[in-house]
Protein backbone atom coordinates (compact mmCIF):
# COMPACT_ATOMS: atom_id res chain seq x y z
CA UNK A 1 0.00 0.00 0.00
CA UNK A 2 2.58 2.28 0.95
CA UNK A 3 4.61 1.11 -2.47
CA UNK A 4 1.50 2.13 -4.34
CA UNK A 5 1.60 5.84 -2.59
CA UNK A 6 4.54 6.74 -3.31
CA UNK A 7 4.48 5.52 -7.40
CA UNK A 8 1.62 7.38 -7.55
CA UNK A 9 3.03 10.50 -5.77
CA UNK A 10 6.10 10.21 -8.43
CA UNK A 11 3.72 9.99 -11.51
CA UNK A 12 1.88 13.11 -10.23
CA UNK A 13 5.23 14.85 -9.90
CA UNK A 14 6.00 13.30 -13.13
CA UNK A 15 2.43 15.12 -14.51
CA UNK A 16 3.53 18.54 -13.08
CA UNK A 17 6.61 18.71 -14.04
CA UNK A 18 6.21 17.72 -17.88
CA UNK A 19 3.34 20.64 -17.78
CA UNK A 20 5.51 22.96 -16.31
CA UNK A 21 8.16 22.18 -19.17
CA UNK A 22 5.46 22.44 -21.59
CA UNK A 23 4.21 26.11 -20.31
CA UNK A 24 7.76 27.73 -20.16
CA UNK A 25 8.71 26.29 -23.73
CA UNK A 26 5.24 27.47 -25.45
CA UNK A 27 5.86 31.21 -23.25
CA UNK A 28 9.31 31.56 -24.82
CA UNK A 29 8.51 30.68 -28.72
CA UNK A 30 5.56 33.04 -28.08
CA UNK A 31 7.98 35.67 -27.02
CA UNK A 32 10.53 35.10 -30.07
CA UNK A 33 7.55 35.08 -32.75
CA UNK A 34 6.22 38.61 -30.69
CA UNK A 35 10.16 40.27 -31.57
CA UNK A 36 10.13 39.70 -35.48
CA UNK A 37 9.00 42.42 -37.20
CA UNK A 38 9.21 43.52 -40.90
CA UNK A 39 8.65 46.74 -42.08
CA UNK A 40 9.39 47.99 -45.60
CA UNK A 41 7.84 50.50 -47.84
CA UNK A 42 5.17 49.57 -50.64
CA UNK A 43 6.68 51.21 -53.49
CA UNK A 44 10.69 52.00 -53.77
CA UNK A 45 11.68 55.82 -53.81
CA UNK A 46 12.50 58.02 -56.72
CA UNK A 47 15.68 59.40 -56.09
CA UNK A 48 14.42 60.71 -52.83
CA UNK A 49 10.93 61.20 -53.57
CA UNK A 50 8.14 60.22 -51.19
CA UNK A 51 6.17 57.31 -52.64
CA UNK A 52 3.03 59.40 -53.37
CA UNK A 53 5.39 60.78 -56.10
CA UNK A 54 7.09 57.44 -57.32
CA UNK A 55 4.39 56.04 -58.75
CA UNK A 56 4.35 58.17 -61.88
CA UNK A 57 0.28 59.44 -62.97
CA UNK A 58 -0.28 61.24 -59.90
CA UNK A 59 -3.40 61.85 -60.99
CA UNK A 60 -5.81 61.72 -64.06
CA UNK A 61 -4.90 65.00 -65.20
CA UNK A 62 -1.03 65.29 -63.82
CA UNK A 63 1.64 63.88 -64.20
CA UNK A 64 4.89 64.11 -61.55
CA UNK A 65 8.70 63.65 -61.35
CA UNK A 66 9.90 59.95 -62.76
CA UNK A 67 9.49 56.58 -61.45
CA UNK A 68 12.56 54.67 -59.59
CA UNK A 69 15.22 53.24 -61.76
CA UNK A 70 14.04 49.91 -63.14
CA UNK A 71 10.34 50.15 -62.33
CA UNK A 72 7.21 49.45 -64.46
CA UNK A 73 3.96 51.04 -63.48
CA UNK A 74 0.98 50.06 -65.83
CA UNK A 75 -2.41 52.27 -65.40
CA UNK A 76 -5.78 52.02 -66.93
CA UNK A 77 -7.64 55.58 -66.64
CA UNK A 78 -11.33 56.33 -67.41
CA UNK A 79 -12.60 59.79 -67.95
CA UNK A 80 -16.22 60.78 -68.40
CA UNK A 81 -17.82 63.85 -69.70
CA UNK A 82 -21.78 63.87 -69.77
CA UNK A 83 -22.28 67.40 -68.20
CA UNK A 84 -21.92 68.92 -71.84
CA UNK A 85 -23.89 69.69 -74.73
CA UNK A 86 -24.85 66.40 -76.76
CA UNK A 87 -24.27 62.59 -76.02
CA UNK A 88 -21.17 62.14 -73.19
CA UNK A 89 -18.07 61.31 -74.59
CA UNK A 90 -16.02 58.55 -72.60
CA UNK A 91 -12.19 58.22 -72.99
CA UNK A 92 -10.22 55.23 -71.89
CA UNK A 93 -6.08 55.29 -71.55
CA UNK A 94 -4.06 52.52 -70.97
CA UNK A 95 -0.08 53.44 -70.32
CA UNK A 96 3.10 51.78 -69.44
CA UNK A 97 5.71 53.58 -68.22
CA UNK A 98 9.54 52.15 -67.29
CA UNK A 99 11.97 54.31 -64.85
CA UNK A 100 15.31 54.40 -66.14
CA UNK A 101 18.56 55.81 -65.06
CA UNK A 102 19.68 58.52 -64.53
CA UNK A 103 16.00 60.65 -63.72
CA UNK A 104 14.98 59.34 -67.44
CA UNK A 105 12.16 57.61 -67.93
CA UNK A 106 10.01 56.29 -71.32
CA UNK A 107 6.26 55.70 -71.56
CA UNK A 108 3.54 54.38 -74.27
CA UNK A 109 -0.35 55.49 -74.28
CA UNK A 110 -2.73 53.65 -75.90
CA UNK A 111 -6.14 56.29 -75.94
CA UNK A 112 -10.02 55.01 -76.74
CA UNK A 113 -12.89 56.61 -77.05
CA UNK A 114 -15.99 56.04 -77.05
CA UNK A 115 -18.84 58.77 -78.40
CA UNK A 116 -22.60 58.47 -79.40
CA UNK A 117 -22.14 54.67 -79.84
CA UNK A 118 -18.67 55.02 -82.13
CA UNK A 119 -15.84 53.55 -80.28
CA UNK A 120 -12.35 53.66 -81.74
CA UNK A 121 -8.17 53.79 -80.72
CA UNK A 122 -8.20 57.56 -80.40
CA UNK A 123 -4.48 57.90 -80.79
CA UNK A 124 -1.18 56.02 -79.59
CA UNK A 125 1.46 58.13 -78.06
CA UNK A 126 5.59 57.71 -76.97
CA UNK A 127 6.61 60.03 -73.99
CA UNK A 128 10.03 60.57 -72.42
CA UNK A 129 10.70 62.74 -68.83
CA UNK A 130 13.60 64.03 -67.16
CA UNK A 131 14.14 65.18 -63.37
CA UNK A 132 16.68 67.81 -63.44
CA UNK A 133 17.43 66.72 -59.93
CA UNK A 134 16.95 64.75 -57.30
CA UNK A 135 14.20 65.25 -55.14
CA UNK A 136 13.89 68.24 -53.18
CA UNK A 137 17.28 69.55 -54.53
CA UNK A 138 15.48 72.32 -56.91
CA UNK A 139 12.41 74.14 -55.51
CA UNK A 140 9.48 72.42 -57.13
CA UNK A 141 11.19 69.55 -58.88
CA UNK A 142 11.21 70.51 -62.16
CA UNK A 143 10.77 67.38 -64.36
CA UNK A 144 10.84 67.91 -68.82
CA UNK A 145 8.18 66.12 -70.70
CA UNK A 146 8.26 65.25 -74.46
CA UNK A 147 5.79 63.29 -75.95
CA UNK A 148 4.50 62.41 -79.49
CA UNK A 149 0.87 61.57 -80.69
CA UNK A 150 -0.15 59.19 -83.75
CA UNK A 151 -3.25 59.73 -84.81
CA UNK A 152 -4.89 56.53 -85.21
CA UNK A 153 -8.66 57.39 -85.24
CA UNK A 154 -11.22 60.07 -86.31
CA UNK A 155 -12.85 63.62 -84.65
CA UNK A 156 -15.60 62.09 -83.32
CA UNK A 157 -16.78 65.77 -82.33
CA UNK A 158 -15.33 69.31 -81.61
CA UNK A 159 -15.05 71.36 -78.52
CA UNK A 160 -17.49 73.65 -80.31
CA UNK A 161 -21.37 72.58 -80.15
CA UNK A 162 -22.44 69.28 -82.21
CA UNK A 163 -22.58 70.03 -85.66
CA UNK A 164 -25.96 68.54 -86.25
CA UNK A 165 -27.54 71.09 -83.53
CA UNK A 166 -25.78 73.87 -85.68
CA UNK A 167 -27.76 72.43 -88.88
CA UNK A 168 -30.41 72.22 -87.12
CA UNK A 169 -30.40 75.66 -86.43
CA UNK A 170 -29.16 76.79 -89.66
CA UNK A 171 -32.21 74.87 -91.12
CA UNK A 172 -34.69 76.78 -89.16
CA UNK A 173 -33.41 80.01 -90.05
CA UNK A 174 -33.42 79.16 -93.69
CA UNK A 175 -37.24 78.15 -93.65
CA UNK A 176 -38.00 80.72 -91.65
CA UNK A 177 -36.28 83.29 -94.31
CA UNK A 178 -38.15 81.23 -97.17
CA UNK A 179 -34.38 80.57 -98.52
CA UNK A 180 -33.40 77.47 -100.20
CA UNK A 181 -34.28 74.18 -99.06
CA UNK A 182 -31.63 72.79 -97.12
CA UNK A 183 -29.55 70.15 -98.78
CA UNK A 184 -29.50 67.28 -95.85
CA UNK A 185 -27.62 64.51 -97.93
CA UNK A 186 -24.83 67.46 -98.42
CA UNK A 187 -24.69 68.89 -95.06
CA UNK A 188 -24.16 64.66 -94.34
CA UNK A 189 -21.16 64.81 -96.13
CA UNK A 190 -19.65 67.82 -95.05
CA UNK A 191 -19.92 66.62 -91.75
CA UNK A 192 -17.72 63.70 -92.38
CA UNK A 193 -15.31 62.72 -89.32
CA UNK A 194 -11.67 63.61 -90.78
CA UNK A 195 -8.48 61.48 -89.21
CA UNK A 196 -6.96 62.46 -86.19
CA UNK A 197 -3.70 64.37 -86.43
CA UNK A 198 -0.33 63.64 -84.98
CA UNK A 199 0.30 66.24 -82.64
CA UNK A 200 3.60 67.09 -80.63
CA UNK A 201 3.36 67.96 -77.07
CA UNK A 202 5.97 69.59 -74.17
CA UNK A 203 5.20 69.81 -70.35
CA UNK A 204 7.05 71.14 -67.42
CA UNK A 205 5.95 69.14 -64.33
CA UNK A 206 6.26 70.40 -61.49
CA UNK A 207 5.68 68.57 -57.71
CA UNK A 208 6.23 69.52 -54.07
CA UNK A 209 5.09 67.65 -50.57
CA UNK A 210 4.21 69.98 -47.56
CA UNK A 211 4.03 68.11 -44.35
CA UNK A 212 4.08 64.86 -45.54
CA UNK A 213 0.57 65.49 -45.79
CA UNK A 214 -0.35 67.27 -48.36
CA UNK A 215 1.03 66.25 -51.84
CA UNK A 216 0.87 69.35 -55.04
CA UNK A 217 1.44 68.66 -58.50
CA UNK A 218 0.96 71.21 -61.90
CA UNK A 219 1.44 70.92 -65.37
CA UNK A 220 1.95 73.19 -67.79
CA UNK A 221 1.81 72.27 -71.81
CA UNK A 222 1.90 73.28 -75.14
CA UNK A 223 0.33 70.89 -77.77
CA UNK A 224 1.14 71.32 -81.65
CA UNK A 225 -0.95 69.29 -83.90
CA UNK A 226 1.00 68.32 -87.20
CA UNK A 227 -1.10 68.65 -90.71
CA UNK A 228 -4.51 68.81 -91.25
CA UNK A 229 -5.53 72.64 -89.41
CA UNK A 230 -2.59 72.44 -87.60
CA UNK A 231 -4.41 73.91 -84.48
CA UNK A 232 -3.05 74.43 -80.88
CA UNK A 233 -3.28 74.25 -77.73
CA UNK A 234 -1.41 75.10 -74.52
CA UNK A 235 -2.49 75.78 -70.57
CA UNK A 236 -2.12 74.29 -67.07
CA UNK A 237 -3.63 71.40 -64.84
CA UNK A 238 -2.85 71.31 -61.26
CA UNK A 239 -3.53 68.82 -58.27
CA UNK A 240 -3.45 68.62 -54.67
CA UNK A 241 -4.40 65.37 -52.82
CA UNK A 242 -4.38 64.17 -49.13
CA UNK A 243 -3.62 60.66 -47.84
CA UNK A 244 -7.35 59.20 -46.14
CA UNK A 245 -5.67 55.77 -45.37
CA UNK A 246 -2.27 56.66 -44.26
CA UNK A 247 -0.93 52.90 -44.84
CA UNK A 248 0.90 52.57 -48.17
CA UNK A 249 -1.53 55.18 -49.43
CA UNK A 250 -4.11 53.48 -50.88
CA UNK A 251 -6.62 56.39 -50.63
CA UNK A 252 -6.70 59.62 -51.54
CA UNK A 253 -8.74 62.51 -51.91
CA UNK A 254 -8.37 65.89 -53.44
CA UNK A 255 -9.13 68.60 -55.56
CA UNK A 256 -8.42 69.42 -59.82
CA UNK A 257 -8.53 72.05 -61.94
CA UNK A 258 -7.37 72.66 -65.36
CA UNK A 259 -7.30 75.38 -68.23
CA UNK A 260 -7.26 75.10 -71.86
CA UNK A 261 -6.59 77.62 -74.56
CA UNK A 262 -7.76 76.17 -78.01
Amino acid sequence: MQFSRVTGAVVLLALIFGALVSIKVSRAQSAVEEQIVVTGEEVPSAYGAPPGFSRSRFSPTTTAYVLPPGAVYAGIIYEGDAFRHGPPDHLFTEEVEVGLPHRFGVAFELSQERFNGDFQNKSFSVEARYALADWNKIPLNPTLFAEYKFGTGRILHGERPPEEEMANEEMARRQHLNLEPFDEEAEMEAEANPKMPDAYEFRLLLAEDFGERVEWAMNWFFEQEVGFDRGREWGFAQSALIPIWLEHERLKGGVEMAYRNL
